[in-house]
């Protein structure tokens, strides 16, 4: 079985996007959505993307961005990965793979196995989907798990990655009932919201390997 690859979200200052280099992430994750408390403005974003070695890859997470400040982040950010996490469409997903020429996520809240067929249909429009529990006052980083039964013996047409309430604690146990390729945190390894913990995204890590 490939290595699990392993996704650090809301990384907003340059210590913990150090952290999550040091501890063998294979993703950082940066969020420009000004709501959320660990939105980065463009200028902070550019910078954190450049503490990132060639090997790792920079998700740059977008939600119901306009076109034209879309062509902007990407364009300043020079991200690896596009995420999407509002109400975004597969024709205009499929628009942005095309023109952009980089990976395009699309994070989607699943709640049952009908939401699971659901999303099926961004099937070509996208590189990967991110499963996370289903939205709440904010689309992602809420600390909230989805229910894995759900995802288990699901036979994924789209490459896709496992979001929602994923800790250290508990991240070995979400690889083994759903065989994630992918795992993705964010509130997991924090101290307050928007506050990561730099021992906290080392454990991750490690647990993930595990």
């Amino acid at each position: 079985m490939p290595e699990v690859e392993i996704k650090i979200c809301g990384l907003s200052t340059p210590e913990t996007v150090d952290a999550a280099v040091a501890a063998g992430a294979t993703h950082v994750g940066l969020v420009h959505y000004a709501p959320s408390p660990r939105h980065v403005t463009l200028e902070q974003a550019s910078a954190l993307r450049a503490r990132v070695p060639a090997r790792m890859k920079v998700v740059l997470l977008l939600v119901n961005e306009q076109p034209e400040q879309t062509v902007r982040a990407i364009q300043a950010v020079r991200p690896d990965v596009v995420q999407f996490h509002g109400g975004e469409t597969p024709e205009w997903l499929a628009a942005v793979k095309q023109h952009a020429r980089l990976e395009v996520w699309k994070a989607v809240g699943v709640k049952d196995a009908e939401s699971l067929d659901r999303v099926q249909r961004f099937k070509g429009a996208v590189d990967r989907l991110l499963y996370d529990a289903p939205a709440n006052k904010l689309p992602g980083g809420n600390g909230l798990a989805l229910d894995w039964s759900v995802l288990a013996g699901f036979a994924h047409t789209i490459p896709w990655g496992l979001a929602g309430g994923l800790t250290p604690e508990n991240v070995a146990d979400a690889i083994r009932q759903t065989g994630a390729p992918l795992v993705d945190t964010s509130s997991g390894v924090e101290s307050a919201p928007g506050v990561k913990d730099v021992e906290r995204i080392a454990a991750f890590c490690r647990a993930a390997r595990a």
